[in-house]
């Protein structure tokens, strides 16, 4: 473990999006409405840290968009263009925290850290966690470098990648259920285990120079379950899907009906990504009869540890990038399974026959 510190003055950019950790009571429920500022006043600073506040959007989570991740992502690199910027937080609502990261991490290609913290209980109230991570994602970002786009919550260091939602109300919410945590903060000190692996960072996509206006490609997910047809799978096609993501059941199986519905859509240039309904391990070609194996040989791709929300981001990125259509698939492939990822290797049946006596022979 690295204890990182230093007492140089420190800026850093806030982004207020939103979320649980902006929401006050509004009669019948919380909704998000808190300006960056009363977030940032709820909160007590570390030392030798100065904070400038951008008001990008105020929304509950469940109402994040690409649009408005396409918006984030240009507001964090149009602060990053400032030198004197130290690094980026941002407080975001927890449903989709971690889609945004993984946007932001796929395109962030700066030294200087992005950290998205958020809270399980409102401003305002007398358990609020909200002060407490705003609190550790400054001195996050105050305090590392080349780590990528980060999660700070609950005391906890998190990669971007792998990084989801595991508990719906509990303040440890998040969480990568196939790998360790980077490392952790609190007492005025910042300690990480390791430097995430990331696959090369994107540039910046065209729509995002003007998000509003951009026409998005269309990313579905489809979840397999015991008597799933690609009914659903088939409907998304039609609907114009430019990506699909599969949540298959196990290491990432599915039915031969289902493999046929790949090929088509594979055939007609839409990317197909399979990942599995299984909270932890990869996804591998082990099954035939519809399973991971089949729909590998249809065209479709595995994600490696990736989950479903955060593959829909990878599959929506690909599509996003300036390259030519026929280099999307591979560039997806890299987005999926980054640069550590290893294929597990299938390890065939063990022989259970019992075995002849020594000395038996054929009758």
């Amino acid at each position: 473990m690295e204890w990182i510190r230093d007492e140089r003055p420190r800026r850093i950019t806030l982004i207020s999006t939103g979320g649980t950790i902006a929401s006050r009571w509004q009669g019948s429920g919380y909704a998000a409405e808190a300006a960056g500022s009363d977030v940032l006043d709820a909160a007590a600073l570390p030392e030798h840290v100065t904070v400038d506040v951008v008001d990008l959007f105020n929304v509950n989570s469940s109402r994040m968009t690409s649009v408005r991740q396409l918006t984030l992502l240009r507001a964090v690199h149009e602060a990053l263009a400032d030198p004197g910027v130290d690094g980026v937080v941002i407080t975001h609502g927890t449903d989709t925290l971690e889609e945004s990261a993984f946007f932001l991490d796929l395109h962030h290609t700066d030294p200087r850290p992005v950290v998205l913290t958020g809270a399980q209980r409102p401003i305002g109230t007398a358990d609020s966690d909200g002060p407490g991570n705003l609190y550790d994602a400054l001195q996050v970002a105050a305090s590392v470098r080349g780590l990528g786009v980060l999660v700070v919550f609950d005391g906890l260091v998190h990669p971007a990648r792998g990084t989801v939602k595991t508990r719906t109300l509990a303040a440890d919410a998040f969480s990568d259920p196939s790998a360790q945590s980077l490392g952790k903060v609190g007492f005025g000190r910042v300690d990480t285990r390791r430097t995430p692996e990331r696959p090369a960072p994107l540039a910046l996509p065209a729509a995002s120079a003007e998000p509003e206006a951009a026409e998005l490609p269309r990313v579905d997910v489809i979840t397999h379950h015991s008597d799933a047809d690609p009914l659903l799978f088939r409907a998304a096609l039609a609907a114009g899907a430019r990506g699909i993501v599969l949540v298959a059941t196990g290491a990432g199986n599915a039915t031969p009906e289902f493999v046929e519905a790949v090929r088509e859509a594979v055939e007609r240039g839409v990317l197909v990504a399979v990942t599995t309904r299984v909270p932890a391990g990869p996804v591998a070609e082990i099954y035939t009869g519809g399973g991971a194996v089949d729909l590998v040989a249809a065209g479709a791709l595995l994600t490696g540890t990736l989950r479903a929300a955060q593959t829909r981001i990878a599959v929506l990125a690909a599509l996003l990038a300036d390259v030519a259509p026929e280099q999307r698939r591979e560039l997806l492939r890299e987005l999926l399974v980054g640069p550590a990822y290893e294929a597990p290797t299938m390890i065939p049946e063990p022989d259970l026959r019992t075995p002849e006596p020594a000395g038996a022979s054929a009758a």
